[in-house]
């Protein structure tokens, strides 16, 4: 059976006001495209040419190969959600559309995914050309069209697995080098920079069309801005409803290697550390790096790529060197390398010309024993299966039967691992309770740390999901789009981010060396893997944390940062 990849979009220059849509039917074995349709349709609604896209898109794509599957990719959350079934269509105007739509294929041939923005490109300048051919009195013309100018490169390198896996690693290899050979990297079209339909994607006042056509390319920068905030909603309606990922991801190595307190014998070993602000080639298989090096043709030697917001060069890998060990790394040199991976938080605005410290098998040969964090998710609370937003602001519940129950058997794990020194626990109840647990166990005190609460979620604390979307959709929407935005009355996750930094900071003063329990939540675990890992704020979603499961990173004297554990749920099973 062929499968084909349908991109639509559609947009309106005043919601409602002149409006067209724009579609594409994609190969999804080559990635060519086979067909483009764009249409003026007068005066409408965004949502109204966002359906009017999809169902010019599934025709094409029928007239193609009415047997084949589809999957139908947009950056209307509303149009997906609603095809898919998990929302309701309640306006008049939208109940014919999607009724047309769902009649055009069998509906088991058609799956729906959202993407954002900045992956729709393509049909996103369909659909501007076709209000700019309406607003000259013409209908749009598929010979004049220049929307699949820079839609090969990307569309023959989307990553068909699961985001994060080695397949997606290496697909987004190969589009970064399309993107350089082709003299395309740079080119994401007019619409980001002019602010076309705002952060929060398709549905917002401002309308999605409301650029004066598809000019010139933007700038790099402006690019990589609008790109960090459109990846940063992709997963959070998922994460925010506790969905995550789907099953747990087990840690690669348990144990007292995962999380005891080795020095440099432990990090000498080969590939094991992933370390730094930007991926290193280090010529290993089956990591990310080694699939980057894939991508380049090489085996070892020099990895160019640097890290999401690093803008980093090449960095040289061949054998360890012999430097003289280093003193602990300051907390300056810490948020130098927080900025590299994460300017988009800061405001998408260049981060300093910092040097990052070397990696992998570059790095100084002996750098004393590092400080590693076990980061311990608090056990189950009453809210926890029921996938409320428990924040710092909110009820502050206590542990459950299953919770309690959870921070028993951790606190058995830990002890036979026998590698634990000190714990530390976020202020609020859930971890104080799961922290006393496993440190009577362990024979130790607790220490109460601030800087490791939860989000504070403000109003939205308690509800759910779907509640939050129902009470205050333009709000959600706004969160979603933007790591800095806070949710009403509450802390946006860049402010999350600069408080675990801090209190990362001070804890690696205050524990050099030595191994340390964190006893704390999602978001706060999340966001110290994820600035090890040097990732964007996206990453944020792109990980599975269970209750009261076990992650680990080590932090070097040098600055590096190795990331030996995630989300280590055996000791619950």
């Amino acid at each position: 059976m062929r499968e084909f990849i349908v991109e639509a979009d559609g947009g309106s220059r005043g919601n409602p006001g002149p409006a067209g849509y724009g579609s594409v039917v994609i190969d999804a074995a080559s990635g060519e495209t086979l067909a483009e349709t764009a249409e003026y349709v007068g005066v409408a609604t965004n949502n109204v040419a966002e359906y009017k896209g999809l169902i010019a898109g599934l025709r094409a794509a029928y007239a193609l190969d009415p047997a084949a599957a589809v999957r139908v990719r947009m950056d209307s959350k509303l149009v997906v959600e609603q095809m898919s079934g998990r929302w309701k269509i309640k306006h008049p105007d939208m109940k014919p559309l999607a009724a047309e739509a769902a009649r055009i294929f069998p509906a088991a041939q058609v799956t729906y995914e959202w993407i954002p923005r900045e992956r729709n490109k393509h049909a996103d300048r369909l659909a501007n050309e076709a209000m700019d051919a309406g607003k000259r009195g013409e209908a749009w013309s598929p010979s004049a069209s220049t929307a699949d100018l820079n839609a090969a490169a990307r569309t023959a390198a989307t990553p068909t697995g699961p985001p994060g896996d080695a397949t997606a690693g290496a697909a987004r290899a190969r589009a970064a080098l399309a993107g350089r050979t082709g003299g395309a990297a740079g080119a994401a079209g007019a619409d980001d920079a002019a602010g076309a339909g705002g952060p929060g994607g398709a549905d917002g006042a401002a309308g999605r069309g409301s650029t004066a056509g598809s000019g010139a390319a933007d700038a790099a920068s402006a690019a990589a801005v609008a790109a960090g905030r459109a990846a940063f909603g992709a997963g959070a309606a998922a994460a925010a409803r506790g969905a995550n990922g789907g099953a747990d991801l087990e840690g690669a190595a348990t144990g007292r290697g995962a999380f005891g307190a080795g020095g440099a014998g432990e990090r000498a070993g080969a590939g094991a550390d992933v370390r730094g602000a930007g991926p290193v080639a280090d010529g290993q298989p089956g990591d990310a790096a080694g699939a980057a090096a894939a991508a380049r043709g090489t085996n070892g030697g020099a990895a160019g790529a640097g890290g999401p917001a690093a803008g980093a060069g090449a960095v040289a890998v061949g054998e360890r060197g012999s430097a003289e060990p280093q003193g602990p790394a300051s907390a300056g040199e810490r948020r130098g390398a927080d900025a590299r991976a994460a300017g988009v938080v800061a405001g998408g605005g260049a981060a300093r010309d910092t040097a990052a410290p070397p990696v992998g098998w570059a790095a100084p040969a002996d750098l004393g024993a590092p400080a590693t964090f076990v980061l311990l998710r608090h056990g189950e609370t009453p809210l926890t299966p029921q996938k409320r937003f428990s924040g710092s602001g909110g009820s502050d519940p206590s542990l459950s039967d299953i919770g309690r129950e959870q921070a028993v058997r951790v606190a058995a794990a830990l002890a036979a691992r026998g590698t634990v020194q000190a714990v530390v626990s976020s202020p609020l109840r859930r971890c104080q309770e799961t922290a006393r647990t496993v440190a009577a166990r362990l024979g130790l005190d607790v220490r109460v740390e601030d800087g490791l609460r939860e989000t504070d979620f403000g109003q939205w604390e308690g509800l759910t999901f779907a509640e939050v979307r129902e009470r205050q959709p333009d709000e959600l929407t706004a969160w979603l789009a933007s790591p800095n935005v806070a949710p009403p009355g509450g802390e946006s996750f860049a402010e999350v981010t600069s408080r675990v930094s801090a209190a990362r900071d001070r804890l690696l003063a205050a524990y050099a060396g030595r191994t340390v329990l964190l006893v704390t939540h999602v978001t706060p675990i999340k966001t110290l893997v994820r600035l090890a890992l040097g990732a964007p704020p996206e990453a944020l979603f792109r990980m599975e944390l269970a209750a009261a499961s076990l992650s680990a990173v080590a932090y070097y004297a040098d600055g590096n940062a190795s990331v030996r554990l995630l989300n280590d749920t055996a000791h619950l099973r």
